[in-house]
């Protein structure tokens, strides 16, 4: 709940310290967006360098791999994030929750796919 500052027209919030400085939802809604934007650039540039080294690697651009599908599906997820607000309004918990998935999405192909799935990107030396 806000409660205006008298005289000076700012927003004051109540509730524990740290998040007093934060700024409202719509401000993180929107600072988020653009972030989401700027890391789309970067993992498409991902997407198509890592094609590229594969095709040197290993005569392909594109093999299947657990690590290759799942890049492609985040792309995919923000890909429609970004759409679905930018063409079709999506603002809010709809917007938020999608932007969730989606990073739960980039945090499984960190962690997850690198250490259990059988691949060519398999690092982890688990068997």
């Amino acid at each position: 709940r806000a409660i205006a500052a008298v005289g000076t027209g700012a927003t004051m919030r109540s509730g524990p310290g740290f998040l007093r400085t934060l700024p409202g939802a719509e401000a993180l809604e929107s600072l988020a967006y653009r972030f989401a934007i700027m890391g789309f650039v970067f993992w498409t540039f991902t997407l198509i360098a890592g094609s590229i080294w594969a095709n040197d690697a290993w005569g392909r651009y594109w093999g299947f791999d657990t690590k290759e599908v799942w890049t492609f599906v985040i792309w995919v997820l923000y890909a429609g994030y970004i759409h679905a607000r930018a063409t079709r309004g999506w603002r809010g918990a709809r917007s938020a929750w999608l932007s969730i998935v989606g990073f739960a999405a980039v945090i499984f192909n960190f962690t997850i796919v690198n250490m259990f799935f059988k691949g060519l990107h398999a690092y982890s030396g688990l068997s």
